[in-house]
């Protein structure tokens, strides 16, 4: 309804508000206005109570980013202290309308984007938003080199990492400086153990418990006897307790002979592995033997 809410603005007595909804990678969806009562619209209630404002939109033509902030209280029932500490905001996704609070129907879509960076300073914390040009500043384009340039799992490695060969379903015993994890040798779903560093440069997925939805990058994995250990290369944002249960996914060194023994995925191999390196940029000539410039054949 947009001509109405222009009707609204040329009227000379307006009744405006922001809203702003934000979408966790979860699918967790927050609503909040800066109005002094709830707003409820596309089936999202935007709290009054939540203590959030944001600051002048920045918005220009061209391809600049469109930056802004977020200002607000932490609060328990909204946004709270665990979840920033988490992650679970990082990189959710903001939208901001200009609402007639009188009535909700005539409202302005103004930014849509992602919540960067995240500061806290006692009970509050700033938000940086970022516009969806943002993703344009990224380089794109392929790169030749030796390594393997997908990623596991991607449209261009296409190797499928459901299947009970690439994933094992274990449950946590012991935690130590929230990076090293002793875990149950046993897959509580069933299939198989894999060997000693199977799971190194994979990824370990919280199943439930506080951490339940986060992950991390595993720096080492070893058997040690019906036990597994797995180290992090960073601790989780959220804490684990035994009992809780991981996922481990199969990681990968992009490495040719890796992609053809552990993964049986040559044909997809995204390297080149014959490319000479610097070394043959910087042999020496020949000390002796034919040296005409001709081939030596």
């Amino acid at each position: 309804m947009i001509p109405a809410f222009h009707t609204h603005l040329a009227s000379g007595l307006t009744t405006l508000c922001h809203a702003w909804a934000v979408t966790r990678r979860d699918g967790a969806v927050f609503g909040f206005t800066d109005h002094d009562l709830d707003l409820t619209f596309d089936g999202i209630t935007f709290r009054a109570d939540s203590g959030l404002a944001a600051r002048a939109l920045q918005q220009a033509t061209g391809l600049s980013v469109d930056n802004t902030e977020a200002l607000g209280l932490l609060s328990d029932t909204a946004i709270s202290d665990a979840d920033i500490e988490a992650g679970r905001f990082d990189d959710a996704e903001v939208r901001c309308w200009r609402v007639n609070w009188a009535d909700p129907a005539q409202r302005l879509l103004q930014f849509r984007g992602h919540i960067g960076e995240m500061r806290r300073t006692g009970a509050a914390f700033t938000a940086e938003l970022r516009g969806l040009t943002e993703a344009l500043n990224r380089p794109l384009g392929r790169i030749y080199q030796k390594p393997c340039t997908a990623v596991l799992g991607d449209a261009a490695c296409r190797v499928d990492l459901t299947g009970p060969d690439h994933r094992l379903t274990l449950a946590v015993l012991t935690i130590t400086d929230g990076r090293v994890l002793r875990l149950s040798g046993t897959d509580t779903q069933g299939t198989g153990s894999q060997g000693t560093g199977w799971f190194r440069r994979g990824r370990l997925a919280v199943q439930d418990g506080a951490a339940s939805g986060l992950s991390g990058t595993i720096k080492r994995d070893t058997l040690q006897g019906a036990l597994r250990e797995v180290e992090l290369w960073e601790p989780l944002r959220a804490a684990l307790i035994p009992g809780d249960t991981v996922m481990l996914t199969a990681g990968c060194d992009k490495r040719f002979d890796t992609c053809r023994v552990k993964f049986g995925n040559l044909v997809n191999f995204q390297g080149f592995p014959d490319l000479p390196g610097d070394g043959w940029m910087l042999r020496d000539p020949a000390a002796s033997g034919t040296l005409s410039g001709g081939s030596r054949r």
